[in-house]
């Protein structure tokens, strides 16, 4: 089996950003040691303090965070870093050649019962102008030069591309390397598996509510097939699910909040995971418009996101746009 930089050079990757991969794939061994020591290294639990999406956070997330900004940021490639725990961005190397923003540990409410959590990376070129503030950051997704994913579960699992297909690496604790377990990853076109928020379900659209609804009538139905419900709660790994297997994962429009009727960030759990769907023959929306597409206003911009086989994202679409079935 390949090792990461080896790959990585077959694919004719940039130096700079081999170094850069590099540099998280690092972060990653650390980060998954303290997830798997969990109390016995005391990093369960809460803190007292808040992050900038008003969420609690917990004592890993701030771990993570720092693992993460402390090991960048010591790239002489990096520009700067954006996270979902910081209010603005970090800035490192003035002439470095790529942005880093990042979800430090997606899923963190699992923690405490151990359970799949990850990190979500997406890589940005540095613009021309090297502002070196956070406009720099405000680049659609397409933009991006590589993105990916953590995932920490009975396996770590390193997932990315840098726009060749999507690969899966897995962290072999025996030498303390990623070997490449997946050279090119497929979503298959059709599936009968999604994964929602179902508690959430009287606060959707009505036209998304009709899509689910049709999809529990299974096979006596409109669709006229069964469908499994699955829900970890951890977008990273319900997106790998998808990535395996195929299966539509969203979490849409909800009317509770007219200042937060999204819950999903589009720079740093967004775009990387739409590329990732994209690359591997998926599909990526808002129900608006392809998530890559998006002009970003802010770092910690939220967006609605309805993504997974092509088919039924497609499927999912066509009630969006009002028509009653698929």
């Amino acid at each position: 089996m390949q090792r990461l930089i080896p790959t990585l050079r077959n694919d004719q990757v940039d130096e700079a950003l081999i170094s850069v991969l590099n540099s998280l794939s690092i972060c990653a061994k650390e980060i998954s040691f303290r997830v798997g020591q969990g109390d016995l290294a005391g990093v369960l639990g809460s803190t007292l303090d808040e992050n900038i999406q008003g969420e609690t956070q917990k004592k890993l997330d701030v771990l993570s965070n720092q693992l993460l900004k402390d090991i960048l940021l010591e790239s002489t490639h990096v520009r700067a870093v954006a996270s979902e725990e910081e209010d603005g961005i970090v800035t490192g190397a003035a002439e470095g050649q790529y942005l880093v923003a990042f979800d430090p540990l997606d899923g963190s409410s699992n923690i405490d019962i151990n359970s799949m959590v990850g990190t979500i990376f997406s890589i940005l070129p540095t613009p021309a102008d090297n502002s070196g503030d956070a406009s720099m950051f405000l680049q659609p997704g397409r933009q991006q030069v590589a993105a990916g994913y953590i995932l920490y579960g009975p396996r770590t699992m390193l997932v990315f591309t840098t726009g060749r297909g999507v690969k899966m690496f897995t962290l072999d604790q025996t030498v303390g390397e990623f070997l490449l377990t997946d050279a090119d990853v497929q979503i298959p076109l059709d599936t009968e598996e999604f994964a929602i928020n179902m508690s959430n379900h009287r606060h959707w659209r009505p036209e998304m509510r009709r899509y689910i609804d049709d999809l529990l009538l299974g096979k006596d139905g409109p669709r006229g097939k069964n469908f499994n419900m699955r829900w970890i709660a951890a977008m990273v790994a319900d997106v790998h699910r998808v990535l395996c297997r195929g299966g539509l994962f969203t979490y849409p429009w909800d009317g509770r909040s007219h200042s937060k009727p999204y819950k999903l960030r589009l720079l740093y759990e967004g775009n990387p995971m739409a590329l990732l769907v994209e690359q591997a023959g998926g599909i990526a929306h808002t129900g608006q418009e392809a998530i890559l597409d998006i002009q970003p206003d802010d770092i910690h911009q939220r967006i609605s996101v309805i993504l997974g086989s092509k088919n039924e994202v497609a499927a999912c679409l066509n009630y969006l746009e009002g028509s009653q079935t698929a």
